[in-house]
């Protein structure tokens, strides 16, 4: 019986193995009695009955309660973090997988509004359009056109896969999604909710472009944990949101090079204009080619493995982390993922110091707290976990598989 303790004790405390140049993280927290993981439940599992009547009676399609954490082990296996990429006052750690999932079913909001498959319009812009089928379809719109939300409506063959911080341009106004989700194929029009980036104008059509950028974490913070707009639109202002210790060095973008450049000559502020190096007097284009440069040098011995995401450092603090289900899907975000990266490091202190490997392992432990879900049954599962300053965010699709499609963790400036 003791023996049995004592493996079930040493079972459940997270590995961290380093070998040579990389460091091999183990995910799964909660191992069995005879020491090898026990078997994930289903993923469309509703949440247990301390979340209350509320969760029983909620005639909505998505359900949302807290419950207490219950961390399953990860279906995916190990993940081996490979020395940083380092650039001025940024550190990049790929992390690398032997397997990754098939995630060629889901179609990303870039391609849906490129090709049209996916429509984006203001609430309140009656009109029709047409589905995958050749039917029109009216999306409904029984109020005015709101800042805080839009309309979608994924018309094609596949779901539709979101990230918290996607930007959409055009309309009245750009925004940014507020939070990770899944949109079934051929599910009518739905509200989406997501937070202004650009203030003074309050005019357009009701047609949106497509997704080029994914806003620097600073803001996406506020967007996908805080989920407030004053505090979106203060982060876009200033830059980082950030902590800047006693005698830091001062960042290359200041919160008045950044003010001065969303605003320019223009009676509307936006934050794309952030991308523009006139703008904001460095090139961010410059800076993202050399750490592209380094990123890719750290990457080019690999066989039988591809890159599934970053952890990111800024000054030696390690911030954040995002990783995805498969080599292709990070592929696919990688460029707008390291410009909004670049952004946030050149709004920091340039404190020129590197994190430790095992320090970016420790980062992507399981957390312990509460955690908050939100479930559309058969569609996809979202969850939210904090401990102190961090909090780990992580998007489960259900179907035509249960995978995690993405895990987010963040070191919370606030």
């Amino acid at each position: 019986m003791e023996r049995s303790i004592f493996a079930a004790l040493v079972g459940g405390l997270l590995g961290i193995i380093t070998l040579g140049g990389s460091a091999f993280v183990h995910p799964e927290a909660n191992p069995g009695s005879n020491g090898q993981p026990t078997t994930p439940p289903s993923l469309n599992a509703q949440p247990s009955k301390p979340c209350g009547s509320e969760f029983d009676s909620n005639p909505e399609p998505i359900l949302a309660c807290t419950s207490p954490p219950a961390r399953q082990p990860s279906p995916e296996g190990d993940w081996r973090i490979l020395d940083p990429a380092t650039y001025e006052n940024i550190s990049v750690f790929p992390v690398v997988a032997s397997f990754g999932q098939d995630t060629s079913a889901f179609l990303t909001l870039e391609e849906g509004l490129s090709t049209g498959e996916v429509v984006v319009r203001e609430r309140g812009s009656e009109e029709m359009v047409r589905g995958r089928d050749g039917r029109p379809i009216y999306i409904p719109q029984p109020t005015g056109a709101s800042v805080n939300q839009l309309m979608l409506l994924n018309r094609s063959k596949r779901p539709l896969l979101l990230l918290a911080g996607e930007l959409v341009s055009g309309g009245k106004q750009d925004r940014v999604i507020g939070k990770d989700r899944i949109v079934p194929a051929g599910a009518p029009p739905l509200p989406l909710d997501v937070f202004c980036v650009e203030h003074g104008r309050w005019t357009g059509s009701s047609q949106f472009a497509a997704a080029q950028t994914i806003v620097h974490p600073s803001v996406r913070e506020k967007a996908a944990v805080d989920q407030k707009q004053a505090e979106v639109w203060s982060a876009v202002r200033s830059g980082s949101t950030a902590l800047t210790p006693a005698g830091a060095p001062r960042p290359r973008i200041s919160g008045s090079d950044l003010q001065t450049a969303i605003a320019g000559n223009a009676h509307t502020e936006a934050y794309e204009k952030i991308y523009q190096s006139s703008a904001v007097g460095v090139s961010i284009d410059d800076f993202v080619a050399e750490v592209q440069r380094r990123f890719a040098d750290r990457t080019s011995g690999l066989k039988g493995e591809r890159v599934v995401g970053v952890v990111v450092a800024y000054g030696g603090e390690v911030a954040w982390s995002d990783i995805f289900a498969s080599g292709e899907l990070f592929d696919h975000y990688w460029h707008k993922l390291l410009r909004s990266y670049a952004v946030e490091a050149l709004a920091r202190p340039t404190v020129r110091a590197v994190a430790s490997r095992e320090a970016a392992s420790e980062f992507l432990r399981r957390l312990n707290g509460r955690e908050t879900m939100e479930t559309e049954p058969g569609v996809y599962r979202w969850s939210e976990v904090s401990e102190g300053h961090l909090a780990e965010i992580e998007l489960e699709a259900l179907q035509p598989k249960p995978m995690r499609l993405h895990r987010l963790m963040l070191h919370r400036t606030s």
